[in-house]
């Protein structure tokens, strides 16, 4: 696995965040029928908070995001994006676990959701997250202290 680290994010990562989940959410909302160039975009940067946002980095260069946004009764893991060519090299998966212990440690259940069809709920389900309700278009999942 490559050598990374997540940094805080900053207001001016929205844009590089940004066309990367165009480019990493295309093939699931294409398949779903739901891919729009500007609103896949538009989307995250309504909803960025670099207060609750990591950038992740690879050998010191910008490779994803992911956030933690706090709520009553959870935390909500939110854009969650890695870039393509670093799939499956076991840094999402380390990015994910240094999150989680955070929250265990702080006794906080984990909420997220994720297309349907998407592999990345593979992922979320070997790290303990089950399926809470879904829709034709959403999986929404809980982790449980």
């Amino acid at each position: 696995m490559a050598d990374w680290n997540i940094r805080p994010a900053l207001a001016t990562d929205v844009e590089p965040i940004a066309e990367l989940r165009a480019v990493v959410m295309r093939p699931d909302l294409e398949r779903l029928g739901r891919y729009d160039p500007h609103r896949v975009r538009q989307r995250f940067r309504d909803s960025f908070d670099p207060a609750h946002a990591w950038v992740i980095e690879v050998s010191g260069t910008f490779a994803g995001c992911v956030a933690l946004r706090p709520a009553a009764d959870a935390h909500w893991l939110e854009h969650f994006y890695l870039a393509p060519h670093l799939q499956g090299t076991g840094i999402g998966t380390a990015v994910l676990d240094t999150l989680l212990t955070r929250c265990d440690h702080a006794g906080v259940p984990v909420r997220l959701n994720v297309l349907q069809g998407s592999p990345a709920r593979h992922l979320y389900e070997r790290h303990g997250f089950r399926l809470e309700t879904e829709d034709p278009v959403d999986v929404f999942m809980v982790r449980d202290i």
